[in-house]
């Protein structure tokens, strides 16, 4: 722990973001200057954004969380467990590719050659099941850039698949009318790639260093020569350069709060800037979000607070979002093999479950390294894009109802775990739990499971309930037409027809 601590130390003093006199100073704004504007890096001063009402509307986007860790099809942190000995990564890595003494992540990045991506035809995709916005990977702890980088050479424009990887999402965002987002996860990259500096502690190369130590000068007569392995390039400088560049309409950080917050001020003049340039080309209206995880309610003034695969089990006043994924955050082979997705009825629940409590969920759909889905993800989002095609009116443009919802889940104690981690708890609702969404005209409430014995029991809308003191003249099942109804003192009674109609959860629109 010491040895991360003063690696990360020593890498900060190389960006620019501490001194020896004080560990809280500006990064250097020489080569990438901080717009000036409405806001600057305090928390005071960005306490004064207000989240635009699309962000509030939308609800529903998808992430490419897509990269050269794809390439050995081994999950999540490919690029960090490949160097830790044993590891089932490393293990892999070693029968398929050679030792990372010889052939590390380095060397896995020219194998990454996206040669079937299509952003055009997948974002169309996208939207067709129910997008509204899309984001796009910029660059993974790996510390690769997707784009053509000012300041990190190892990019994906100089190797792999040698294209601009963010400009092809965005383009395509555009044509098809989805907000456009990048995810920056590189800001830590410096403790998390500290693995590529070990070496084995036994076997044939015990104490072998690991290509972790290489130095630019190692790379003569390689195909890396020129590129030093030792990259540890500003990530402020990089940020900048991406919002300049794409003018993202959304920017997220893997990171608690804001990146490198608070042993530097890096984080808050990167939101600073984003708001201010996004007010730019936008005729002095902000229409930017930037997220955050673990917010204080402070800091929920000034971003967006991100919950990690999970959700708070009560209504939330600002606008949140929760980020989760189909399957593993990288492509795997195994969750492909054991079938371990999500099901379409999962990501309805989770949808349905977040927008209840005025969250958006952002679902991340893994990509095999040539740039596409496989089979069984497909069946999935087509399963969950037929249910929005009939559901989305109880989706979109939507706002909590006086409660969220009912049922022994919604009325139980679910707690978040760090930045989140608790969809499990929601994935497991079935047709005791019914959650509730309002538009200006109809309430929506959507029983997260098909019940089997065909009938519903709605208690939030009991005759003389405070919550819904009006009369109801007419109950609508999407997708069906009117349904028959009575209401009683135990609660609203709804019955669905014979006919066959199982489309993973019923959302009944309710009117007055």
């Amino acid at each position: 722990m010491k040895t991360k601590k003063l690696l990360l130390l020593s890498l900060l003093f190389v960006a620019g973001t501490l001194s020896a006199q004080n560990y809280q100073v500006p990064v250097s704004e020489q080569d990438e200057p901080m717009m000036q504007g409405k806001f600057q890096p305090t928390w005071e001063s960005l306490s004064n954004y207000k989240v635009p009402e699309w962000f509030r509307n939308v609800k529903f986007g998808i992430w490419a969380h897509w990269g050269p860790q794809c390439v050995e099809g081994s999950g999540d942190w490919m690029a960090r467990h490949l160097y830790m000995e044993n590891s089932r990564e490393y293990r892999h890595h070693v029968a398929n590719y050679g030792h990372p003494s010889e052939f590390g992540f380095k060397d896995i990045i020219p194998l990454w050659k996206a040669e079937k991506w299509n952003p055009d035809k997948l974002v169309a995709f996208y939207k067709k099941i129910g997008a509204q916005y899309f984001f796009a990977l910029g660059n993974h702890h790996d510390n690769m850039d997707l784009w053509d980088s000012k300041y990190q050479p190892w990019n994906s424009v100089n190797m792999g698949p040698e294209k601009d990887i963010l400009k092809g999402w965005e383009k395509a965002a555009r044509k098809h009318g989805l907000y456009f987002g990048v995810s920056l996860h590189a800001d830590h990259a410096w403790s998390w790639y500290e693995t590529a500096q070990r070496h084995d502690t036994q076997g044939p190369k015990k104490g072998v260093p690991y290509d972790g130590k290489l130095t630019k000068a190692d790379g003569k007569g390689k195909w890396w020569e020129g590129y030093d392995p030792q990259y540890c390039t500003n990530f402020y400088n990089r940020t900048l350069d991406v919002i300049n560049r794409y003018n993202p309409d959304l920017l997220y950080f893997d990171v608690t709060v804001a990146p490198f917050y608070p042993i530097s001020d890096a984080g808050l003049k990167i939101a600073a800037h984003f708001y201010n340039h996004n007010m730019s080309t936008q005729k002095g209206k902000l229409n930017a979000v930037m997220f955050g995880k673990m917010l204080d309610a402070d800091q929920r003034k000034a971003l967006v607070w991100d919950v990690e695969r999970g959700a708070p089990n009560k209504i939330i006043d600002e606008s949140w979002q929760s980020c989760s994924c189909l399957g593993g955050w990288h492509y795997s082979t195994s969750v492909y093999d054991n079938n371990q997705y999500k099901s379409a009825s999962d990501v309805v629940k989770l949808l349905v479950d977040i927008v209840s409590k005025n969250g958006n969920l952002l679902l991340s759909v893994p990509l095999r390294a040539d740039g596409t889905f496989d089979e069984k993800e497909e069946k999935i989002l087509n399963e969950f894009g037929a249910w929005m095609n009939i559901n989305k009116e109880a989706i979109y443009d939507t706002r909590p109802w006086k409660v969220f919802g009912e049922g022994p889940i919604a009325e139980g104690n679910v707690q978040l775990k760090a930045q989140g981690f608790n969809e499990g708890a929601y994935s497991k609702a079935d047709a005791k739990e019914i959650r509730f969404t309002q538009t200006e005209k109809n309430l929506y409430a959507t029983v997260l499971e098909w019940p089997e014995d065909g009938k519903i029991l709605i208690k939030s809308l009991a005759e003389g309930n405070e919550l819904y003191p009006n009369k109801i003249s007419k109950v609508e099942l999407l997708g069906y037409g009117k349904v028959p109804f009575s209401r009683t003192d135990k609660g609203l009674i709804v019955n669905i027809p014979n006919k066959s109609l199982k489309n993973i959860a019923p959302v009944f629109k309710i009117r007055k």
